[in-house]
C-alpha cells in the first residue's frame, strides 16, 4: 500500500509576470518538503518579480529561461525539460500566457515547451478582475477547459491594485493541494463516503463541558485524500483544531446527540461510512441553563450513555462498508479486534490515543477478516492515502460476499 502523496513525481513549474509570483517561492518549498522533484522555468517578464536566484535556492536545480540556454546538451530545452516532467503547473499564469496556451503561441521557452509537453498541463490564473472578467480572457479559459487544460482556480478577494474580485492566484497551500489530487489515483470515483471527524462537546452548563483531546486532524486527512480519490465525501464535524478540507458537503454537529442525527439523516445512499469522531460515551442528564457556581462542596454529575453511531450504522438493514477507529491507552490491538466483532464491522483501524490524539503524525493498525495491517508511523495524510487504498482493494470483496 504505497502513499499517492508523499512522491518522487517530477514537477515542471512554470512562471510567467505577475505580483503573484512571490507566493510560488513558498509554493517550491512546500512541493519539495512533500518530496516533489522541482524544476522551474521562467518568462524574462517574470524576472521582474522575483529573481531566478530565489527559485533555484529553494527548488536546487537551476533555472530556464531562454530557449536558446547551452546548459542543455542538444541546444532544444523545450522538448527536453517537457519530457522529464509529469506534470506542468504555471503559477502565476497571467492573461496574456494563458492568451499564448489557447491560441498555440510559441515564443518564448516556457510557453514553447508547453506547446511540446507530453505531460498533463496545470495552470493557476493570476490576474486584476477586469483582465479576469474580460470576455476575451474568458474564452480563452474556454479554450483551455476544451483542451483538457486542468485550471487551479482563480480566487476571489483583496488584490494588489487595491480592488477586490475574482483573479487572485490560489494560495500555495490550495496549489499544493490540486497538485496532489491530480496525482492521486482516482480509485473512488463514483463512491458516496461519510466521514465523521473531531470532537463531540457535552455541555454541563452554557460555558462548561465534557470532551476530550480529538484534533479532528485524522478524520479530515481521510475527508481530503477521499476527496482527491475522486469520491462524493459528506464530513460530520464536532470541535477541531484543524482547518476543515473542502468537500461536498460539511455538517457541524457538536454534542454527540446532534452527531448522531446528522449521521443518521445522512447515511441512507452512502457506499462508505467511516466513524473517525471521538464521540463522547455519556452525556450529562441535566445540563444546568445557568452557570454552575463554585461552591465548597462536592460536585456529583449523572451521566447516561449516549447513543452508539458506528454501531447503529452497521446495523441497519442494508449498512454502507463500516470502517471504526479504535483510539486506546493499553492493549490497542486486543482491544480493537474485540470492538470490531462486537460491532459487527468489516474494518477497524487500531491507533495509541496517547500518540494520536492531537498530534501531526500517526501509526496505525488496520484490521479485518483477512488480517492486520501495521503502518508506520507517518502525516496523517500519508496514513488516510494508505488506509484509503486499502479500502479500496477490500471493497471489492466486501461486496461480492453481501
Amino acid at each position: 500500500m504505497n502513499s499517492t502523496h508523499l512522491s518522487s513525481r517530477h514537477l515542471l513549474v512554470g512562471v510567467t509576470g505577475g505580483i503573484a509570483a512571490y507566493k510560488t517561492a513558498e509554493l517550491i518549498r512546500l512541493l519539495i518538503k512533500q518530496g516533489y522533484t522541482v524544476q522551474v522555468v521562467m518568462t524574462e517578464a517574470a524576472t521582474h518579480f522575483i529573481t531566478p536566484i530565489t527559485l533555484q535556492a529553494l527548488s536546487g536545480n537551476p533555472v530556464f529561461i531562454d530557449g536558446w540556454d547551452q546548459r542543455i546538451a542538444n541546444a532544444m530545452p523545450h522538448i527536453e525539460l517537457s519530457r522529464q516532467a509529469d506534470a506542468i503547473l504555471v503559477a502565476p499564469a497571467s492573461a496574456d500566457f494563458i492568451a499564448k496556451l489557447a491560441h498555440g503561441f510559441a515564443n518564448d521557452l516556457l510557453s514553447t515547451l508547453c506547446l511540446a509537453r507530453e505531460c498533463p498541463l496545470l495552470v493557476a490564473p493570476a490576474m486584476n478582475r477586469q483582465m479576469w472578467e474580460n470576455p476575451a480572457t474568458q474564452r480563452n479559459l474556454a479554450q483551455l477547459r476544451t483542451d483538457q487544460v486542468i485550471l487551479l482556480g482563480p480566487d476571489s478577494g483583496e488584490q494588489a491594485c487595491g480592488e477586490v474580485g475574482q483573479g487572485r492566484m490560489l494560495e500555495p497551500a490550495t496549489l499544493l493541494e490540486g497538485v496532489q489530487a491530480h496525482f492521486t489515483p482516482k480509485l473512488l470515483v463514483g463512491k458516496k463516503i461519510l466521514i465523521t471527524a473531531g470532537a463531540t462537546m457535552e455541555m454541563l452548563d452554557p460555558v462548561r463541558g465534557i470532551t476530550n483531546l480529538s484534533s479532528g486532524k485524522m478524520g479530515f486527512a481521510l475527508a481530503k485524500v477521499a476527496m482527491h480519490m475522486g469520491a462524493e465525501v459528506t464530513l460530520v464535524y464536532g470541535h477541531t483544531t484543524a482547518a476543515q478540507p473542502l468537500v461536498t458537503h460539511a455538517f457541524h454537529a457538536s454534542a454527540a446527540s446532534e452527531m448522531h442525527a446528522t449521521v443518521m439523516h445522512h447515511i441512507a445512499d452512502q457506499d462508505i461510512f467511516i466513524g473517525v469522531a471521538a464521540v463522547a460515551d455519556y452525556s450529562p442528564v441535566l445540563t444546568a441553563e445557568q452557570k454552575i457556581k463554585k461552591s465548597e462542596e462536592t460536585l456529583t454529575i449523572q451521566l447516561k450513555r449516549n447513543r452508539d453511531i458506528l454501531a447503529e450504522v452497521a446495523a441497519l438493514p442494508d449498512p454502507p462498508y463500516c470502517v471504526g477507529f479504535a483510539a486506546e491507552t493499553e492493549q490497542v490491538l486486543e482491544h480493537a479486534r474485540h470492538k470490531r466483532l462486537a460491532k459487527r464491522i468489516p474494518v477497524i483501524i487500531a491507533n495509541k490515543a496517547n500518540t494520536a490524539l492531537g498530534s501531526d503524525n500517526n501509526s496505525v493498525t488496520i484490521i479485518d477478516e483477512t488480517g492486520e495491517y501495521p503502518l508506520s508511523s507517518a502525516d496523517k495524510t500519508s496514513i488516510a492515502s494508505k488506509i484509503l487504498t486499502h479500502l479500496y482493494q477490500h471493497l471489492s470483496s466486501f461486496n461480492n460476499n453481501k
